[in-house]
């Protein structure tokens, strides 16, 4: 917000202080990112700014770790990089693989949390719902509830239904996690909804399937895809889930991020988590258009 012009000498004393205060806490949020973005370009096997990186010596500064995640694990990482050489790197790559079962596992278990979630958020919705608060806070305690409880709980469950090392236990795991972030997400579109716009449609002869396809789900749909995206990024980021009830070959990202930490210390770890940070920054700058769009259908804002 623009400081006015009449504003006093005491308000813009504050309102130049709110904004450095404001800064340094943003510095300090992303300090993190920024020092691990440089050190995966690292040409050494380092977690730390050699004197090369800091005198900004080209030498210094390699792209071997990002090569790493496609060499690792192939059977010939040294034959020409041809189509041969990228085939074997799609079948036997490590990191290529995890990459695989982190966006298999993350599609599936999304659009199971975005279907089951957006009918849960519809339902709580309905002022004649009894005991909203209550399925309300029931269906939002995997968020609340600490990730280690809920993986314990899983663990057990799963191990007497036969779910645990299946991929369809790891899809539902990480769907039970992503449900609440679209029930909040696409209760929060519905709370601006005209209802009486399904009523119009209901006294023209239009039955609630043809209702909520043709007036409802337009309308919220950018809260739902808003809700599916954070459903994606929870289960493309979820490790403690996978440890417990994911099978030994069953690695994901994460677990292959954490399974390197306690094995092999390596900078590849840092390259990972640059192009982690890549995506993450892509999905919330949509995330943040969706909104933007959501708002201007409801008119809650002049653009």
């Amino acid at each position: 917000m623009a400081l006015p012009i009449h504003a006093s000498r005491l308000e813009r004393i504050w309102h130049y202080t709110y904004l450095t205060i404001c800064a340094l806490i943003f510095l300090f949020l992303i300090a993190p990112i920024l020092i691990i973005i440089p050190l995966s370009f690292n040409a050494e096997p380092y977690f730390t700014f050699t004197e090369k990186m800091l005198s900004f010596d080209p030498t210094g500064y390699s792209m071997r770790w990002y090569d790493t995640l496609l060499t690792l694990g192939m059977t010939n990482p040294e034959a020409p990089r041809n189509a041969a050489w990228w085939a074997d790197a799609w079948a036997n790559s490590t990191w290529i693989r995890a990459a695989k079962n982190s966006v298999i596992i993350g599609f599936f278990s999304t659009i199971l949390a975005t279907a089951l979630g957006t009918l849960a958020a519809l339902g709580l919705s309905r002022p004649e719902m009894p005991f909203r608060r209550t399925v309300m806070a029931v269906l939002i305690s995997p968020m609340i509830v600490p990730i280690i409880i809920t993986a314990t709980g899983l663990f057990f469950f799963y191990s007497k239904t036969g779910l645990a090392g299946s991929y369809v236990g790891i899809i539902m795991a990480h769907a039970t996690l992503g449900i609440p972030f679209v029930i909040i997400t696409v209760t929060a579109t519905l709370v601006g909804f005209d209802q009486s716009l399904n009523r119009a449609a209901a006294n023209l002869g239009a039955n609630p399937a043809t209702s909520f396809f043709k007036i409802t789900m337009p309308l919220i749909l950018p809260g739902v895809v808003s809700g599916a995206l954070f459903a994606f990024v929870t289960s493309f980021d979820e490790v403690v889930v996978v440890l417990f009830v994911a099978a030994h070959d069953q690695q994901t990202i994460p677990r292959q991020m954490w399974a390197g930490i306690r094995e092999q210390i390596s900078p590849a770890i840092l390259a990972v988590a640059t192009i982690l940070v890549v995506v993450s920054i892509g999905l919330l700058t949509a995330v943040e258009l969706l909104r933007r769009r959501s708002e201007r259908m409801r008119g809650l804002s002049p653009g």
